[in-house]
């Protein structure tokens, strides 16, 4: 028994001792950078007389205020890192004492998720990824099965929102007559949204058993993200003539429904956007061709090109024809990723929310499509 509890004990240090050591290595390095970039903002504040441009004034701003709380999180993320540390050996000197060992555990997990947050975001370079999130939840058109699964995708995205501290909110929800949803729409208010989530876009199909011989696909779902412009609207000139604008029936029991849906279509490339959460149709309008300019925005970005009448559109890869993920319910529980291939063995806790190693593992697959 005594055995068990030292050798528990050990296990607990070397945790700890193994995140202070990362913190030691990053930390510091990180503040000083974080700290140059704060000072520059600073520093074009009081040289540039910054109120005859409205526009760059807000810009340099919001940039202060970004690094600002940035090097503010690090500098928590220091005093954590020395706190786990001095715990520790305060913990040592009074021989064995558990409860400060965990007092220090506790304090090293806070440091692991600054840790993880923070290199997490710095991946978080391409255009938009600052923004927040809209995404957009739609059931394949085969039956029961996709509408309930369509429905477990939204629970596990608000899980991870809610872990995460995002500020989201459900503005849409088409429910079913049998259960489950045939759409759902959610906003993601939190900077970096959209750059965590960008990967998520896709077909996610469940899959009731899959062996050597057999794969049974019961379910698939199709997830759409855009980003959500959290400080100006989407900076984008599209003609009125380019625009179809219609009122689609309303879905019947229809969550946040107000009768006032408003779909536009770009007529040029065949894109469609939509919303019906809005009080009113006039704010619906507003709101889908805010929808329509971020999905323009994004194809002008990939295609990299500046004007919407230039896109190619067979260039446009149609949402249901790109596999996201699967996942697979009998005989093992495991979700594979396509995109990353990755497995993880562990679906329940990826449906519970815990779906931060998917996320990782796409971000760091853009970034060396990127830059590598």
């Amino acid at each position: 028994m005594i055995m068990e509890f030292r050798s528990g004990m050990f296990s607990l240090r070397k945790k700890i001792e193994d995140v202070v050591l990362r913190a030691e290595m990053l930390a510091p390095a990180a503040l000083e950078l974080e700290e140059a970039i704060h000072i520059k903002h600073e520093e074009t504040i009081r040289q540039s007389n910054l109120w005859d441009d409205q526009a760059k004034s807000n810009e340099v701003l919001i940039k202060l205020a970004d690094s600002s709380r940035v090097v503010d999180a690090l500098k928590d993320l220091c005093y954590k890192a020395e706190e786990a540390k001095l715990i520790t050996q305060l913990a040592e000197m009074d021989a064995i004492n558990f409860r400060l060992f965990k007092q220090a555990y506790s304090a090293s997990l806070d440091v692991s998720k600054l840790l993880d947050k923070y290199e997490m975001c710095k991946l978080l370079r391409g255009k938009y990824d600052t923004e927040g999130a809209c995404m957009i939840i739609k059931a394949g058109v085969s039956g029961f099965y996709p509408e309930i699964w369509a429905e477990q995708l939204l629970r596990m995205y608000l899980k991870w929102a809610e872990k995460q501290g995002h500020g989201t909110r459900v503005v849409e929800k088409c429910l079913s007559k049998n259960g489950g949803i045939k759409s759902a729409t959610i906003e993601l208010e939190s900077k970096y949204a959209y750059g965590h989530l960008s990967g998520e876009r896709g077909v996610h199909s469940m899959i009731s058993r899959c062996d050597a011989s057999v794969s049974d696909e019961v379910g698939m779902a199709a997830v759409d993200v855009i980003p959500l412009f959290l400080e100006t609207a989407p900076d984008l000139e599209i003609d009125n003539e380019d625009l179809l604008i219609t009122s689609p029936s309303s879905c019947e029991a229809q969550w946040g429904q107000t009768g006032s849906a408003v779909c536009i279509q770009h007529i040029p490339t065949g894109l469609r956007a939509e919303s019906s959460g809005e009080r009113s149709c006039f704010a619906n309008k507003i709101k889908a061709i805010n929808r329509l300019k971020a999905k323009l925005l994004v194809i002008l970005r990939d295609q990299g090109i500046s004007n919407s009448r230039s896109i190619k559109k067979d260039s446009i890869v149609d949402l249901w024809n790109q596999q996201t993920r699967r996942y697979i319910f009998s005989p093992h529980k495991l979700v594979q990723d396509v995109k990353t291939g990755i497995h993880l063995l562990d679906l329940n806790s990826v449906l519970d929310g815990n779906i931060e190693p998917l996320i990782a593992a796409s971000m760091n697959s853009r970034q060396d499509c990127e830059y590598g």
